[in-house]
C-alpha cells in the first residue's frame, strides 16, 4: 500500500506542485494557529536587545571617567585617613605608655586581650583600606581607634582609682 501511494505521488508530482490552495484554505490554516502574544513578537525582542546593548555600552563608557574620579576620591580618602590615624595613633601610644609606666605588665588580664583583638582588627581593616579604600572602611578604622582610646581611658581610670585606694589606705594607717 505504501508503495502504491508513493508511486502515485511520484507520477503526479507536477500536478501537486502547480496547484495553490485557495484563500479560504489559508484562512482556515491561519485560524488554527495559536494567537501570538506581544511577548512572541520578534520585532519586540530585537528592539529590546538593541536597547539593552545601547544601555550596556553607555554604562561601560560612562564608567571610565568615574574611575578617574574614584582615584581622586580614593587618594583624598586615604589622605584623610592618614591624618586621622596619625592623630589617634599618637593618643593611643601616649596612653599605652602611661599605662605601661603605671603597672608592671598588663599582658594577662582581660584589658590586654581586648586591646590585642582590637589591634588585630585594626590591622585587617588597614590592609583593606590599602586594597579597597571606601568611606565605610575609613569609618570602621576610626571607630576602632576610638574604641581603643576608650578602652585605654577606662584602664587609666581603674589604675588611678587603685592608686587612690592605696594612698587612702596608707593615709589611714599612719
Amino acid at each position: 500500500m505504501k508503495d502504491s501511494l508513493k508511486d502515485f505521488i511520484d507520477t503526479n508530482r507536477e500536478a501537486f506542485d502547480n496547484r495553490v490552495p485557495s484563500e479560504k484554505v489559508w484562512k482556515g490554516i491561519q485560524n488554527d494557529f495559536p494567537k501570538t502574544s506581544i511577548w512572541n513578537n520578534l520585532t519586540l525582542w530585537r528592539a529590546a536587545a538593541i536597547i539593552m546593548f545601547g544601555v550596556s555600552g553607555w554604562l561601560f563608557f560612562a564608567n571610565k571617567p568615574v574611575e578617574i574620579l574614584n582615584r581622586k576620591e580614593t587618594a583624598q580618602l586615604q589622605g584623610e585617613f592618614n591624618n586621622l590615624e596619625k592623630y589617634y595613633a599618637d593618643q593611643i601610644a601616649e596612653k599605652v605608655e602611661w599605662i605601661s609606666d603605671s603597672r608592671d605588665t598588663f599582658a594577662d588580664d582581660q584589658f590586654a586581650q581586648d586591646f590585642k583583638k582590637l589591634d588585630a582588627m585594626f590591622q585587617v581593616l588597614r590592609e583593606q583600606m590599602k586594597t579597597n579604600p571606601t568611606e565605610q572602611v575609613k569609618d570602621a578604622l576610626v571607630l576602632n581607634m576610638l574604641v581603643r582610646i576608650d578602652l585605654l581611658n577606662q584602664q587609666i581610670q581603674k589604675l588611678e582609682e587603685s592608686k587612690r585606694e592605696v594612698r587612702a589606705g596608707k593615709d589611714t594607717s599612719i
